[in-house]
C-alpha cells in the first residue's frame, strides 16, 4: 500500500512563492511516476507536473510552464512542487499521485493508482 501525504500549502499573494511536499511510504517499486494534480471548486481535476523515478524527466502543463518545476531527487525524498509568480488562477486543492512507469508521466488523474489528501493553496490578488 501506497500511502501519500502533502504539506506545505497556505495562503500567499499573488507573484509570491510556496513549495509543497509530498512524502511517500509503502512504495516498492523501482521506477514509477508521480505528479501533482490541483482541483479548484466546481472545476475538474487538473494535472501540473509529472516526473519518473528512472530518468527524473519532468512534464508540466502549459499553465505553469515557467513558473512551477517539479523535483524528486532519489527514493527516499520527498516530491516538491516549488512555485513562484503565483496568481488567483492557480488558487486549488493540491494532490500528489503515484502511478506506474512511463517514460514520459501522463498528466491524466486515471494514470495514477495512489493519491494524498491533499494541501489547500490559496492565491490572494
Amino acid at each position: 500500500q501506497v500511502l501519500l501525504a502533502e504539506s506545505g500549502g497556505g495562503s500567499v499573494q499573488a507573484g509570491g512563492s510556496l513549495r509543497l511536499s509530498c512524502t511517500t511510504s509503502g512504495v516498492t517499486y523501482m521506477n514509477y511516476c508521480m505528479a501533482w494534480f490541483r482541483q479548484a471548486p466546481g472545476k475538474e481535476r487538473e494535472g501540473v507536473a509529472a516526473i519518473n523515478s528512472k530518468y527524473f524527466s519532468r512534464t508540466y502543463a502549459d499553465s505553469v510552464k515557467g513558473r512551477f518545476t517539479t523535483s524528486k531527487d532519489n527514493s527516499k525524498n520527498p516530491l516538491y512542487l516549488q512555485m513562484t509568480n503565483v496568481k488567483p488562477e492557480d488558487t486549488a486543492m493540491y494532490y500528489c499521485a503515484h502511478g506506474p512507469y512511463e517514460r514520459t508521466c501522463s498528466l491524466a488523474a486515471d494514470q495514477y493508482n495512489y493519491w494524498g489528501q491533499g494541501t489547500q493553496v490559496t492565491v490572494s490578488s
